[in-house]
């Protein structure tokens, strides 16, 4: 559930910036990371 409110997110700011997907996909791997670090520590 976590991947996918990211992929939101990652999509939903490079949609709305238009910046691209570059920015989405980095932010989704930056939430991903975060999730797992959470989850181990």
């Amino acid at each position: 559930m976590g991947y996918v409110g990211g992929a939101g997110v990652g999509c939903g700011v490079g949609g709305v910036g238009g910046v691209g997907t570059t920015t989405g996909v980095i932010l989704v791997l930056f939430i991903l990371l975060v999730i797992i670090l959470r989850t181990f520590v």
